[in-house]
């Protein structure tokens, strides 16, 4: 060894003999670990609430406490259902992210794993054999969440912070602003952004939101998103299109108590499901299941025909929904209550104006929502639901206010901008508030479990699930809207609040008395097509269709050509209001001149058409049979002639006033 070598080798030994000696000196003088944080340390500056489960809530630290039972054996702690809610929405109809949106129900658990507890959204639609109504551990759950545990309690139970939880996209807003499609399968609309993304340094829970009640609890977070690329449909609304802020609201509800009977799901009736995938079931029988979702309904007295209820079904309409709208959408809402008073219920269906002091994203309430947008677009009935069996626990509705107001000014292009304040059957307000009944009970229908059903306007306006056009006729030569829509529900209506919601007598199988049902309405002639067989224009099925009228497709067509070259001859300046720009005249035209479409293409789907039903095995009703070949002929031969030189001819009189000069706001409605 060179004497550099050992010099450094002596060099290095002490050294490391000094550090180490330094780590042990430092070990064995170090405090000792700190004590586990109590209590009385974790809830400093909080306020206790006691309900669902014992809450605390920290309005300077922005934190939200709950106390979880200790944890099971598999680590489990409490369950519940969860459902978010838009308290604020983007002011767009393509996006759907309006006040009032209903995201998925989940069956969320609170697993613990160590000194962290996860939010565990389970999968109860796949069942294992020995899993009972359980989830199969076969089958994947998501974790959406894992934080710490803030404090353990001397009896095991845990302090947790939601407010991580509640920060995060569980309602799905990010996809729903990039794609900015419909849920009708129209696609991503034009303009749609893209790369939105969660921003959590603009996101925080609101401590002065949280309302706690026996059975659930309820709070606010501000969620806001961020893109480069935000597209047009939001840069049209936002303040500042690259940040989007919304007010996302969370419900944790206690899981629904024994009781309740899951009736299955009949295609003959239709309605929205829960499925259920059960491996346990016996060989030869189906593991599919198929729960038609409704509300839990218990008679004061099960033996008798008629009977009080022990919790009627009540649904509250938002004040903010302005006079004549409020009462009109309350009295047609209010239709629904012949129904299942014909079904044995008295009085189990009300609706109520929205008290002040009820706040409408409450699980506890059904609410009907009245929204404000940018833009025009659709209306919609939306239902959270246990995911195990199907009970409905809220409804949720919301209608956009603008479409009332495109429906006045098609009616004004019929008969005139002078009628508006008059009254009568031909004031385009009074019949836009008949419409406005009957799409209120269209939409609590969903939210009560009831599908469209497009085949009942060839019935006789036999259901309000349906879409109705108004009926305009002809009075002395002129369109007359006096038989404009409906009043009440319908047949079909009648009849599919019967089946999945009347019950047998005491001791007879309740699914049984529902297939009877079932079969009974099928018996009876009534028809029913869903929106998969209806909606696109190409479908084979010739009942069905999306605003039509009529038992005869090709007649009602042939009768609305001539409505329309009646209304396209009296068209003129009458169809605008005094002061009104001439340019306007052109958006009043527009729903004249395609008076016939959807019209047209009721009558074209006889051609080639096929008469279809949802048959089961044994109900008389399994075979399918083409439209007759004259009917398909006699079809055609009105399609062809909507293309007629003369249907197509604006008369020349209206060109002039047609092509008058806009000067307007670029986003003028």
């Amino acid at each position: 060894m060179c004497r550099f070598t050992a010099r450094f080798f002596a060099v290095s030994l002490v050294t490391t003999t000094l550090v180490t000696s330094s780590l042990w000196l430092r070990a064995t003088t170090a405090p000792p670990p700190k004590a586990d944080i109590t209590a009385a340390d974790v809830f400093q500056h909080t306020t206790s609430l006691n309900g669902l489960l014992p809450v605390h809530v920290d309005r300077h630290d922005g934190r939200i406490l709950i106390t979880l039972p200790a944890a099971q054996a598999d680590g489990v702690s409490a369950r519940f259902l969860y459902a978010t809610t838009l308290r604020t929405g983007l002011g767009s109809a393509p996006t759907f992210l309006d006040r009032g949106r209903v995201g998925t129900t989940q069956l969320i658990a609170f697993r613990r794993y160590g000194k962290k507890i996860a939010a565990v959204f389970e999968n109860p639609r796949f069942r294992g054999a020995d899993s009972g109504t359980s989830a199969s551990p076969d089958f994947v759950t998501s974790i959406v969440w894992m934080g710490d545990i803030a404090a353990t309690l001397p009896d095991g139970r845990m302090v947790v912070d939601l407010s991580g939880l509640l920060t995060t996209d569980t309602l799905g807003i990010a996809n729903s602003l990039d794609q900015s499609g419909d849920t009708f399968g129209v696609g991503a609309a034009q303009g749609a952004g893209k790369g939105f993304a969660l921003d959590p340094g603009l996101s925080a829970v609101d401590p002065a939101s949280v309302k706690l009640f026996p059975d659930n609890l309820e709070v606010d977070a501000v969620q806001t998103y961020r893109s480069k690329s935000p597209g047009a449909e939001v840069a049209n609304i936002a303040p500042d299109a690259e940040q989007v802020s919304f007010t996302v609201h969370h419900s944790f509800v206690r899981l629904p108590a024994p009781g309740f009977v899951p009736r299955r799901f009949d295609p003959r009736i239709g309605g929205f499901s829960t499925q259920v995938v059960d491996f346990g079931t016996p060989l030869g029988g189906d593991v599919v299941r198929d729960y038609a979702n409704r509300f839990r309904l218990q008679k004061l007295d099960p033996g008798a025909a008629r009977s009080k209820v022990r919790k009627p079904i009540v649904f509250y309409v938002d004040r903010n929904a302005p006079e004549p709208i409020r009462s009109a959408l309350i009295e047609g809402i209010g239709w629904w209550n012949k129904a299942f008073d014909a079904a044995g219920y008295v009085d189990a269906f009300q609706v109520k104006v929205l008290p002040v002091d009820i706040d409408p994203m409450d699980v506890r309430y059904n609410v009907v929502n009245w929204v404000d947008r940018a833009t025009r677009g659709w209306s919609y009935g939306q239902q959270i639901v246990d995911p195990r069996t199907g009970e409905i626990v809220k409804g949720m509705v919301v209608i956009g206010s603008l479409r009332v107001r495109q429906d006045i000014q098609i009616f004004e292009g019929l008969v005139g901008a002078d009628k508006v304040g008059r009254g009568g059957p031909n004031d385009p307000v009074q019949v836009a508030l008949e419409r406005l009944r009957q799409l209120g009970a269209h939409e609590v229908g969903h939210a009560l479990g009831f599908a469209h059903n497009f085949a009942a306007s060839t019935q006789g306006r036999a259901s309000v699930m349906d879409y109705p056009p108004p009926r305009i006729g002809l009075v002395d030569g002129h369109p007359d809207l006096s038989d404009a829509y409906a009043s009440g529900v319908g047949r079909w209506d009648m009849a599919t609040v019967d089946w999945l919601y009347g019950e047998p007598a005491p001791g007879k199988d309740p699914q049984a008395a529902a297939d009877a049902t079932a079969s009974a309405v099928v018996a009876s002639g009534l028809r029913y097509v869903e929106d998969d067989d209806a909606r696109a224009d190409d479908t084979a099925q010739p009942w069905a269709s999306l605003w039509d009228d009529g038992a005869d497709p090709t007649a009602e067509l042939v009768r609305l050509m001539g409505v329309r070259r009646v209304a396209i001859d009296h068209f003129g300046l009458s169809a605008l209001a005094p002061g009104e720009p001439m340019a306007d005249l052109r958006r009043r035209f527009v729903p004249i001149w395609l008076l016939h479409r959807y019209q047209m293409v009721a009558a074209a789907k006889y051609i080639s058409g096929v008469y279809l039903s949802y048959a089961v095995h044994g109900g008389d009703h399994e075979s399918s049979a083409p439209v007759p070949a004259q009917q398909q002929r006699a079809a055609l031969d009105a399609v062809l002639a909507t293309l007629s030189p003369d249907a197509l001819r604006v008369p020349p009189r209206l060109l002039p006033w047609l092509s008058a000069a806009r000067n307007a706001s670029p986003n003028r409605q």
